[in-house]
């Protein structure tokens, strides 16, 4: 196979096929911010020492960026132990 030979698509592809991976984590996306969305009521909320009254959403949200941030970073640091 020669490297002028550009048929399928390459692994690294990000923007490649449309694999149930991507939908599903599509899916869950979409459903998480329905939730968030549809929880806008005000709440107070503990941060270690002070309250804080936020909108629940504002709450929610935080939560699962902080939830994406630490499961990247255990994904990262498992993918480079195995190399």
């Amino acid at each position: 196979m020669s490297p002028k030979d550009t048929t399928g698509t390459r692994r690294g592809d990000r923007f490649g096929a449309v694999t149930p991976g991507r939908i599903g984590m599509a899916v869950v996306a979409v459903l998480l911010l329905v939730f968030i969305f549809e929880n806008t009521r005000q709440v107070k909320v503990r941060l270690l020492i002070p309250e804080v009254t936020m909108p629940l959403y504002l709450a929610l949200l935080g939560t699962a960026l902080l939830g994406a941030a630490c499961g990247w970073y255990a994904a990262r640091r498992g993918l480079r132990g195995t190399r």
